[in-house]
């Protein structure tokens, strides 16, 4: 990647006319390159953390009664009820807590083991 864009930077040199003419198109340049770094910036962090996002919101709203969660405190549990915002999250015998959807880290398969979460 760094490769390409000294290939490009390299192309674009300076004028080729005769000397004592002025560069012309230099501010065009300095506009190309920006679009080019905006444009490696927008595909390489941007782009990515977006999808990051949406596949989150995805996974938080996917969430239903009985699925077995893992939160960001790092308790386990299972959905007993879904509101709009709250979760009322089953962690032990007769313990029930709310917490709130976006505390969802992920959602575990019945059969995974506590062990296997990463």
């Amino acid at each position: 990647m760094i490769s390409f864009l000294g290939f490009v930077l390299g192309m674009a040199g300076g004028p080729q006319g005769a000397p004592g003419q002025g560069a012309g198109g230099g501010g065009f340049m300095m506009i190309g390159y920006m679009a080019i770094i905006f444009a490696l910036m927008y595909f390489m962090m941007i782009r990515p953390q977006a999808k990051k996002e949406k596949a989150r919101k995805e996974l938080i709203a996917s969430v239903k009664t009985g699925d077995r969660i893992m939160f960001s405190g790092g308790i386990l549990g299972t959905v007993s009820n879904v509101k709009e915002q709250m979760l009322t999250v089953k962690i032990a015998d007769n313990v029930k807590i709310e917490i709130a959807r976006g505390a969802v880290v992920r959602v575990l398969d019945k059969s995974e083991e506590v062990g296997e979460v990463e």
